[in-house]
């Protein structure tokens, strides 16, 4: 079991930059921040992008994988973010993980002026960015011609330090976006169903979602992960909490799992204290 947090870009790097840093000291495997140009009711607050706060990240840390939780193509085209990929791979020295996903609702996809894409348009949209990424971070040059997208000769040389390409990690919950998962992705990540208030409900969903991404892998061993915050219990809202989490998820066969840095306020809303008390766990839990 490999254990991850998520640092939301929502504060300056004065404070921003000593997470990184404790993520690290701290012996998490993996450390992630949201790639949004805002996210539900934090938009009129303060908010960071996703490429320069990791790229940040990277030079304040020399261990911990850094990842995009998840790239959106609601407002990311391929052809430039395979160079800001291939920039922040190497500054890194080879430790980007890159998270991507269809790009929800709301106000991301409709800060831009165009009209709001249906489910079906989404994963059709998805299909297509990840066929060009992929096509532009395994090789140095692409031509594509899709609805979504277009590329002519984008060059991409000198290409991401780790070979042939940074780990995909895909999220799907849908039937469609599982089996772009399993053809694309290194692995995959799932929050399990949205707005359940049932503990126990949720926990079923993702029992649920797991066993149809296995069908739909057909066989393929991929890494699993877990977003621990979609469940009504937030993980790290006693040290408790957060090993069941992490147990339960290992149960049911994912090899990773994500839990956020606790904020003052709002969502993910703990006490820095109860992460300071895991953090010693971690070597014990990620055994399991």
């Amino acid at each position: 079991m490999r254990i991850g947090i998520v640092i939301l870009p929502d504060e300056r790097w004065s404070v921003a930059g000593r997470r990184w840093r404790l993520a690290e000291e701290y012996g998490f495997d993996h450390a992630w921040t949201y790639d949004h140009l805002g996210w539900r009711d934090l938009v009129d607050g303060p908010w960071f992008d996703a490429v320069p706060t990791l790229t940040a990240a990277a030079m304040v840390t020399r261990r911990i994988r850094l990842g995009t939780y998840v790239a959106s193509p609601n407002f990311r085209h391929p052809v430039h973010f395979a160079r800001e990929l291939t920039a922040l791979d190497d500054i890194s020295q080879g430790r980007l993980l890159l998270g991507v996903g269809a790009g929800g609702t709301g106000f991301d996809a409709t800060v831009l002026g165009a009209p709001e894409l249906t489910p079906r348009q989404r994963v059709d949209r998805f299909s297509e960015f990840l066929e060009l990424l992929t096509q532009l971070l395994e090789n140095d040059k692409a031509d594509f011609t899709g609805d979504y997208y277009r590329a002519v000769d984008a060059r991409s040389t000198p290409g991401p330090v780790q070979s042939p390409r940074p780990p995909l990690v895909v999220a799907a919950n849908g039937p469609r976006a599982l089996r772009l998962a399993a053809r694309y992705g290194d692995g995959w990540v799932t929050t399990g169903a949205q707005a359940v208030d049932d503990e126990a409900a949720w926990w079923r969903s993702v029992a649920e979602v797991s066993a149809r991404f296995t069908d739909a892998a057909a066989g393929r061993e991929m890494d699993r992960y877990l977003n621990l915050d979609s469940s009504p219990v937030l993980s790290l809202s006693s040290v408790e909490a957060f090993t069941d989490a992490v147990g339960r998820a290992a149960e049911l066969g994912f090899s990773d799992v994500l839990t956020h840095w606790p904020r003052k306020s709002g969502w993910y809303a703990g006490d820095e204290r109860i992460l300071e008390a895991v953090a010693p766990m971690l070597p014990k839990l990620r055994a399991r």
